[in-house]
């Protein structure tokens, strides 16, 4: 009996509560005349661990560089002055960590005594991990729908989840790969490790799901406006992930921080103005 409500029970929650939100309006789920609801599932990105480096500088020194920061390199791949990719559309950017081995790596090795201790004083070689991060392209069979036969222990029916990566998806993966060797190598890496299996992992490993209820200017292909509003129910928006459009190839939350709070903005004038 509310004037206005607010769904944000991330994009899987979400999900499963307008599907399940049946009624003789909304027979395929609350919002759904679209047929839109748990169609276009993204992964946040399609992430694996491009290339490891391991580097021999400074060997002799240990107590000096000792508290790496994280690495970060940002998208540079299909950008407007970038000359395009032959294979793949959108981009990806490179997370990575930096460490030292120490006596932590050492700590099964053989030993007693003064020769034992005075090996794990010595330092070891520092280890680069660079993980791709790309951008997931939506799909329209990436979808979720209610499980026919499984319940949650309320007796709410769970939802089931058909999800694969495209060949837009596999084909940046090998460009990471590419690219994270020449960075390793221009670095001054002496050993590079790479994922030359071409194996990443698998969808739902990387934290936000996104794109089941997503915005769009047309009710027949989206379930909310641009201010994620929903096109069924006025006084309906989802301003969670799965609103979403695009992954893009980087964090989120962000972003759903400040379409939460435009389309509070919008709602609020929009229930004052007696349209809502």
């Amino acid at each position: 009996s509310a004037k206005l409500f607010f769904l944000c029970a991330s994009t899987l929650g979400t999900t499963q509560i307008l599907l399940n939100s049946k009624s003789q309006e909304f027979p395929n789920g609350l919002a759904n005349t679209s047929g839109a609801v748990g169609r276009y599932l993204m992964d946040h990105m399609h992430d694996q661990k491009a290339a490891t480096g391991i580097f021999f500088d400074d060997m002799d020194k240990y107590y000096e560089g000792n508290r790496p920061n994280g690495t970060y390199i940002p998208r540079f791949r299909n950008l407007p002055e970038d000359t395009p990719a032959d294979d793949f559309t959108r981009g990806y950017g490179f997370q990575g960590t930096l460490l030292r081995a120490d006596w932590r790596f050492q700590y099964n090795q053989k030993g007693f005594g003064k020769n034992l201790k005075e090996s794990l004083r010595k330092p070891g070689p520092w280890i680069w991990n660079l993980s791709g991060f790309g951008e997931c392209i939506p799909q329209f069979d990436n979808r979720v729908t209610l499980h026919p036969t499984k319940k949650d222990r309320f007796g709410i029916p769970q939802i089931h989840v058909d999800f694969d990566w495209s060949e837009n998806e596999k084909r940046m993966h090998k460009d990471m790969l590419v690219n994270a060797k020449r960075i390793m190598r221009a670095a001054g890496a002496a050993i590079v490790l790479t994922n030359e299996d071409g194996t990443f992992f698998p969808p739902g490993h990387a934290v936000h799901e996104m794109g089941t209820a997503r915005m769009g200017d047309d009710p027949k292909t989206s379930v909310l406006n641009k201010h994620n509003q929903s096109h069924d129910v006025a006084n309906l928006f989802i301003t969670d992930g799965s609103c979403m459009t695009s992954s893009s190839c980087v964090n989120p939350s962000i972003t759903y921080m400040a379409l939460t709070a435009r389309a509070c903005d919008y709602a609020v004038k929009q229930l004052a103005a007696g349209a809502i």
